[in-house]
């Protein structure tokens, strides 16, 4: 069992055209289709998502909820997660062969392992929970029903989001080199290219932009077949998706493969990755063209501070240095993972008279990767690690007085959000008015941008008060003394809910929600929190018919509270009967007169 497992990570660490051919027998059709219905993908492993590549895929369940879901091979459930956003509820089964597999976004799981999760989340009193199993409690056959598909967690639809990953290092394998049953006969779609002066950051020119043409030889850059620059460093991006039948629009291409002069440079490769690595396809892609609504931009090289596993380096890293006159001939092969090829040839000529015309960059002040990156005013810090960054961006710093009743201190901005951070930062902040004892301990940091506002609760170091945040904006200190809203349950002394099959809370505040919990009759009771916004409580066994109390304590980021309690009464209900429209027997014929002539 090692000896396979050893040999199934050497060939997906190591791409081959013969992947397929390579595979031990023991993994073709070890595991099978998780699901009932035909294997068809809503997203492939790599589509583009928000800060991270997908990683596994998004099997189709017809768009409905409650399609059973089943064990992809023997083994037994290591582990099932409830979680806001994120998966959801998720069951993690680990195999004999070293490998695990995930399920996500689902109801219900088959009734022994709901029946514990239960018990669990009323023990730990929290609806969101994490629970590890040995190999004794939960084990599986391949094909034994484990759960039914749903629409939990971050799921934007029905459908099952399966992963392929090895057990020890947690690292996620793309599960279409596993045989399963999908056909993809369609190459990858090639659609733009884009070009960059690398003697500067990526981040501080907009790319020269061109559209492909595809041709039976392959594609083109219409009525361009010479490109000539002024730039005597380059570098290249495509927009390309792959394109699957009945596939996502973002889908990810498996491999790119840079040629210069039919020598290749660099390598893209996305047939494993880990979780702590999938933020690097913020250095992947064109950040800033994307953050400012264009396309996804793929490059084709790794950036400065590009440190994950991705790119892998041949004869050069995919920087073009044009030394001559003279053409050079590039290519790039796109595949994906049944090896469908698209491929995209030009040529490029450094020209002199170009390069004569190209204006030289203002020097000015930047954080620059791979170094720690600190920013010192009077009454703000600013402290990004050596890993915070993937290539220059400006330092672009403003401060601003503020006249809000509840601002302990300026305006400050850095930067700007559409440049992409990769490791935190921490922010200090030294408040300008002195801050009222009661306010002492309800201070936040508030960070905005033009898309998005996020507020952390403000540590005090000292004089200054601190947070951590992971994208660039403006930062000012506020406090919080308002409670959160909490909306009512019904009118009277004591509600009735009868009608009603659940109760749904949406609890608001001006920063930010941290904690809700509810109790019946003093016990805790279980409220739902799947998509961050509303908490529901299905009615169940642990509320039968009769009069109840129910005490729900909601709690900000700032550490204020609202406490509310009803009664109400919960019996049988039988909806009234709609009154039946009695239709008359016979129609009266209305006779009208009609006026004639004198």
């Amino acid at each position: 069992m090692i000896m396979i497992r050893i040999k199934l990570l050497l060939l997906i660490s190591v791409f081959s055209a013969k992947l397929y051919a390579q595979m031990p027998e023991a993994y073709k059709g070890y595991f099978r289709n998780p699901v009932g219905l035909p294997m068809e993908l809503v997203a492939n492993f790599g589509e583009l998502r928000p800060d991270h590549w997908h990683m596994g895929l998004d099997i189709r369940t017809n768009k409905k909820e409650n399609q059973p879901v089943y064990a992809a091979a023997d083994g037994f459930i290591s582990h099932v997660g409830i979680r806001p956003q994120s998966f959801g509820r998720f069951i993690i089964i680990d195999h004999p062969n070293g490998l695990s597999t995930l399920y996500a976004h689902l109801n219900n799981f088959f009734a022994g392992l709901e029946e514990h999760v239960t018990a669990q989340q009323y023990e730990q009193e929290s609806w969101a929970v994490e629970l590890d199993f040995t190999k004794d409690q939960f084990p599986v056959r391949k094909g034994d029903f484990i759960s039914y598909s749903g629409n939990t967690g971050g799921s934007q639809g029905p459908h099952l989001h399966f992963e392929i990953f090895d057990t020890k290092t947690t690292k996620r394998l793309n599960p279409l080199l596993f045989d399963f049953p999908v056909q993809d006969n369609t190459p990858p779609l090639l659609t733009r290219l884009a070009i960059y002066d690398r003697s500067k950051s990526v981040f501080l020119q907009k790319p020269l932009l061109l559209p492909l043409k595809k041709t039976d030889s392959g594609y083109i850059v219409p009525k361009m077949p010479v490109i000539k620059t002024g730039w005597q460093k380059l570098s290249f991006a495509l927009q390309m998706i792959d394109v699957m039948k009945n596939g996502g629009r973002d889908n990810g291409v498996f491999t790119s493969t840079l040629y210069l002069d039919e020598q290749p440079q660099v390598k893209f490769v996305l047939d494993s990755i880990d979780y702590s690595e999938t933020k690097y396809i913020n250095a992947h892609i064109d950040y800033k063209h994307d953050y400012n609504g264009g396309v996804f931009l793929q490059h084709l090289s790794a950036l400065p501070g590009h440190n994950g596993a991705e790119y892998k380096k041949i004869s050069g890293d995919g920087v073009i240095y044009l030394t001559d006159t003279m053409l050079h001939y590039v290519s790039v092969d796109v595949k994906d993972t049944d090896f469908n090829t698209s491929q995209l040839n030009f040529a490029v000529q450094f020209s002199d008279s170009l390069a004569a015309e190209i204006q030289q960059e203002i020097d000015y002040e930047k954080f620059l990767p791979n170094k720690l990156n600190e920013l010192k005013r009077d009454d703000f810090e600013m402290s990004i690690p050596e890993t915070g960054l993937y290539d220059a961006v400006p330092v672009a710093y403003y401060r601003f007085n503020s006249n809000a009743y509840n601002a302990i201190s300026a305006l400050h901005q850095v930067s700007d959000a559409s440049y992409p951070v990769h490791t935190p930062f921490t922010v200090g902040i030294k408040p300008v008015k002195t801050v009222p004892a009661e306010w002492k301990d309800k201070l936040l940091i508030l960070r905005t941008d033009r898309k998005r506002r996020q507020a952390k609760k403000a540590e005090w170091q000292g004089e200054w008060l601190t947070a951590v945040f992971g994208e660039f904006g403006s930062f000012q200190v506020f406090a919080d003394a308002t409670p959160p809203v909490v909306n009512s349950l019904g009118k009277g002394d004591t509600v009735n809910l009868s009608p009603a099959s659940r109760i749904i809370f949406t609890p608001t505040d001006n920063f930010g929600i941290k904690k809700f919990r509810a109790e019946l009759d003093g016990k805790w009771i279980r409220f739902t929190n799947d998509k961050s916004r509303n908490w529901i409580y299905i009615f169940d066994e642990r509320c039968p018919y009769g009069v109840h109390h129910l005490k729900v304590e909601v709690e900000d980021l700032a550490g204020n509270t609202t406490v509310k309690e009803w009664w109400f009464k919960r019996y049988p209900y039988t909806p009234p009967k709609k009154k039946a429209v009695k239709k008359s027997a016979s129609k009266k014929k209305v006779t009208v007169k009609k006026k004639g002539k004198k």
